[in-house]
């Protein structure tokens, strides 16, 4: 069974357009991510899935000097790119993060790929982001192959396209679908990168981390913050752009 990491990136994001290569430290946020995806036990492999626009050349060339497996595809019908990716790619399994997540915890992902193996035959698609327990920034989706085959094949509402996976979990009665919950609730914390703001408590806890603990885990994101809650404060009041919209 080939598990496959499939990151979504493009450099066109509508608030913060080129987030994915800011840089930190003089390194991109996708290159910190790459870096933790590494870390995933449980993959085979990770693959960059960004667009044919000349816009997103930056990144094809980031992955080329990583050496890391990318793909282009359509930039609004984000389903068909995860689904030819997957397919050129031979994943029997699909475990889907998108590169405004930087910050996420190899840990996590982990978690979530060992429940759906753990209940293979029970589950076609678990995800730790349907009801929310982990901050923001960590979520993972992990579904069959099969699965993406089928919304590929079968969807057609533009935010299904967009969006990858609600065809799926939008359909318990046809899906068989599980949530992972976290010990603690930690979902009022905001980790991902959409705006400036964001971009600014994200560069802030990498600066604090990373020269001491390259492979800083959740924990040690939450115990900084801890320390310096007012930080949590500076991304506080930006709305997360629903589905759909």
């Amino acid at each position: 069974m080939k598990i496959v990491i499939i990151v979504q990136a493009r450099m066109t994001s509508t608030r913060l357009p080129g987030k994915v290569l800011k840089k930190v430290l003089d390194r991109s946020l996708l290159e910190y991510q790459i870096e933790r995806l590494k870390r995933v036990n449980l993959a085979n492999e990770i693959v960059i899935v960004t667009t044919k626009n000349s816009t997103d050349l930056p990144i094809v060339e980031l992955c080329h000097s990583l050496f890391i497996p990318y793909f282009r595809g359509s930039e609004e019908d984000v389903l068909a790119r995860y689904y030819e990716a997957a397919k050129e790619h031979h994943a029997d399994v699909v475990v889907r993060v998108t590169s405004d997540c930087p910050l996420i915890d190899p840990q996590v992902i982990d978690k979530v790929i060992q429940f759906y193996l753990d209940h293979e035959y029970k589950y076609d698609y678990v995800s730790n982001c349907l009801e929310r327990s982990y901050p923001r920034g960590m979520d993972t989706e992990v579904f069959s192959f099969s699965a993406l085959h089928q919304a590929f094949v079968e969807a057609t509402a533009q935010p299904d396209r967009e969006h990858v996976t609600p065809f799926i979990y939008m359909h318990p009665e046809r899906y068989r679908v599980a949530n992972i919950v976290n010990s603690d609730n930690q979902s009022s914390h905001r980790w991902t990168v959409d705006t400036a703001d964001d971009f600014e408590l994200v560069k802030r806890i990498i600066q604090a981390l990373y020269p001491q603990i390259p492979n800083f885990t959740l924990e040690d994101c939450l115990n900084l913050l801890r320390q310096y809650p007012d930080w949590s404060l500076i991304n506080a009041h930006v709305e997360q752009k629903q589905y759909g919209k």
